[in-house]
């Protein structure tokens, strides 16, 4: 009997730490970090001062 010469494509995990999870939360942590960035450049105040919590 001979074995497969196929691998077997598994299906990826819909949750959990996948690889796509973690692509997309990074992609979204950068998005974050650039809208700060911008939010303190743009009011010349801190983005705590920014949002009245300082």
């Amino acid at each position: 009997m001979t074995q497969p010469t196929v691998t077997p494509k598994l299906e990826e995990p819909k949750f959990g730490f996948n690889e796509y999870a973690e692509r997309l939360n990074g992609r979204a942590a950068m998005i974050g970090f650039i809208l700060m960035m911008l939010i303190e450049y743009l009011t010349n105040q801190g983005v705590l001062s920014w949002l009245g919590l300082k």
